[in-house]
C-alpha cells in the first residue's frame, strides 16, 4: 500500500523580551539553578501576575509578518497539570482565544514548487521550569530559571507531507523570528524548539490517521531523523496488522529512535479555564498600526528585491537572504565597492561563509568586514589585483594584517598590468619550452593553458590574466 504522510508542527519559541511574562524577574541564559525565580515563578502565596506588554507587541508583530488575524481581545486560561517543575500547579496559556489567528508561511523546499503553509493560530504562554536527572545518585533536581520565561507557541496546520517539508517550514519560521528580531532563535539554549505531530494515512483517503507526538526537538537535524523514523515506524505497525496508538513520545538521537512516553493528553485533560488573576488582552488599532510600522523589509520581499535589484539568481539571492545579517552585510558591501553585485555575491556566498564555517563562528565575529570586503573587491575591480591574489589578500585581511591596501602594498602584489612587461615574459617562456611550442602549432590546443600557468608562475601570478591571454594568443599565431 502507498501511505501518505501528513505532519503538523508546534513550535515554540523563546521571545526576546528582558524579563518574564509575568514577573520581573531575568531570563538571561546560564544562571546559577534557581537564582531567577522569583515569588511569582514560585507560585508563592498572594502574589499576582503581571503581563509583560513587550511580549504582547512581539507576539504582534509574528502575527503580521504571518498575514495572520491579530485578536482584538484574547483570554489567559489555566492549562493545569503537575509536575514537579511547575510549581503553581498550572501553567498560564491562551485555549480558545489566542492573540494570533490563522496565517500562513510560504516554503520552498529543494527541488519543489513553492508550498503554502497554514498557521492555525500563534499563542503567549509561560515556559516550565526544568527537571535535572543527572549527578543526583537517583534523585532528580529542579531548576525554576526557565519558569515564567515567555513564549510564542506557533501551531501549523496538518499541511506539511514530509520530513524535508518540515524541516523547510522549521528553517523558514526561525529566519522570521530572527528577522522581525523577537527571538535569537538559539536552540542549542532551547530558544526554538518543536513538537512533531506525524501520522500517515493510505494515498486518497481524506480522513485522518491516528497521531503521535514526539517532543522537543531542538536541532533541524534531528525534527528530520525523528520524523523519518517515526513514519517507518508508522507503517510497519498499519502493515504488521496492528494499530497505531495516540501517544506523546520522545526522540533517542544516539540510538536514532522514538520511544512511547506517555498516553497522548486531550484538551479536556488539562481542565482549561480562564485566570482569574488576568484580564482579558485588548489590542487597541493604534497598537497595531505602530507595530506594522516597525516591521523590517521580509525575508521574501527581500529575496525579490535581491533578484530584480542587483541581478542575482533566486538561489544566490536566498542565501544571501536567510539571515538579516548576512543580508545587511552583502548590501554594505555592494554600497561601499564599485564592484558587479553578482561579484559581491560570490564572494559573501563563498570565501566569507567559507571563512566563517572553517572558524566555527558566526558572522557578526567576522574577522573581515564589509567595508573591508568592499575594499578587496574594488582592487580587483581597477585591476590592482587579480581573483587569484585576491584570495591571497582576503587571508591577510581575516587574520588582521590591515586593510586590502596596507596588504596589496606591504606584500608587493599590484598586478602587471605594463603590456611591454607581460609581452618580454611571455616570450621568455615560449623560448623555454620550444617542444610545447611545435605541439601547440601542430594542432595540440590543450597546450595554451600550460602556457598561461608559465607566464604567471614566472611573475607569481601577478600579471593581469586577461592580458595575458590575448597577448599569448596573438603570439601563438
Amino acid at each position: 500500500m502507498n501511505w501518505e504522510t501528513v505532519i503538523g508542527l508546534e513550535v515554540h519559541v523563546q521571545l526576546a523580551t528582558c524579563s518574564k511574562i509575568f514577573s520581573g524577574a531575568s531570563i538571561a541564559y546560564g544562571a546559577e539553578p534557581n537564582t531567577q525565580a522569583c515569588a511569582v515563578d514560585l507560585g508563592l502565596p498572594g502574589v499576582l501576575p503581571v503581563l509583560n506588554k513587550e511580549a504582547v507587541r512581539m507576539a504582534v508583530k509574528f502575527g503580521l509578518a504571518v498575514n495572520a488575524q491579530i485578536a482584538s481581545r484574547s483570554v489567559f486560561a489555566r492549562k493545569n497539570y503537575f509536575y514537579p517543575d511547575l510549581p503553581k500547579g498550572y501553567q498560564i496559556s491562551q485555549y480558545e482565544l489566542p492573540v494570533v489567528g490563522p496565517g500562513s508561511l510560504d516554503i520552498e523546499p529543494e527541488g519543489t514548487d513553492v508550498r503554502r503553509i497554514g498557521i492555525t493560530r500563534a499563542h503567549l504562554e509561560e515556559d516550565a521550569g526544568k527537571s535535572l536527572h543527572e549527578d543526583f545518585h537517583g534523585m532528580s533536581g529542579i531548576d525554576l530559571n526557565r519558569a515564567g520565561t515567555p513564549l510564542l507557541e506557533i501551531v501549523s496546520e496538518p499541511d506539511l507531507r514530509s520530513a524535508k517539508e518540515a524541516v523547510a517550514y522549521l528553517k523558514k519560521l526561525h529566519t522570521l523570528v530572527r528577522y522581525i528580531e523577537i527571538s535569537d532563535g538559539n536552540m542549542q539554549e532551547g530558544s526554538f524548539r518543536c513538537d512533531a505531530n506525524v501520522s500517515i494515512r493510505p494515498e486518497g483517503q481524506a480522513e485522518f490517521g491516528t497521531r503521535a507526538e514526539i517532543k522537543n526537538l531542538n536541532s533541524f537535524r534531528f525534527v528530520e531523523k525523528a520524523i523519518n523514523f517515526e513514519i517507518e515506524r508508522q507503517i510497519d505497525v498499519l502493515e504488521g496488522g496492528g494499530t497505531v496508538v495516540q501517544e506523546t513520545r520522545l526522540y533517542d538521537s544516539d540510538k536514532d529512535e522514538t520511544r512511547s512516553m506517555r498516553g497522548k493528553e486531550e484538551a479536556n485533560d488539562y481542565r482549561y479555564f480562564p485566570d482569574p488573576d488576568l484580564l482579558p488582552l485588548d489590542i487597541a488599532p493604534e497598537l497595531l498600526d505602530e507595530i506594522r510600522a516597525s516591521l523590517p523589509e521580509l525575508p521574501d520581499a527581500k529575496k525579490e528585491r535581491f533578484v530584480e535589484t542587483y541581478g542575482l539568481s533566486a538561489y544566490d539571492a536566498g542565501v544571501l537572504t536567510a539571515s538579516r545579517e548576512m543580508a545587511d552585510y552583502f548590501e554594505t558591501v555592494v554600497e561601499r565597492s564599485s564592484a558587479d553585485p553578482k561579484i559581491a555575491a560570490n564572494w559573501v556566498i563563498g570565501e566569507l561563509t567559507g571563512a566563517l564555517n572553517k572558524a566555527g563562528i558566526e558572522l557578526g565575529q567576522s574577522q573581515v568586514s564589509a567595508e573591508q570586503l568592499a575594499g578587496l573587491l574594488d582592487r580587483i575591480a581597477d585591476n590592482t589585483i587579480s581573483g587569484k591574489i585576491a584570495k591571497e589578500v582576503f587571508d591577510a585581511i581575516w587574520n588582521g594584517e590591515g586593510s586590502a591596501d596596507e596588504v596589496i602594498d606591504r606584500r608587493g602584489l599590484k598586478q602587471i598590468t605594463d603590456t611591454g612587461a607581460i609581452e618580454a615574459v611571455i616570450d621568455e617562456v615560449l623560448a623555454a619550452n620550444p617542444g610545447q611550442l611545435e605541439q601547440y602549432r601542430a594542432g595540440k590546443d590543450k597546450l595554451f593553458g600550460f602556457f598561461v600557468g608559465q607566464v604567471m608562475k614566472k611573475t607569481q601570478g601577478k600579471a593581469n590574466p586577461s592580458q595575458v591571454n590575448q597577448i599569448l594568443k596573438e603570439k601563438l599565431k
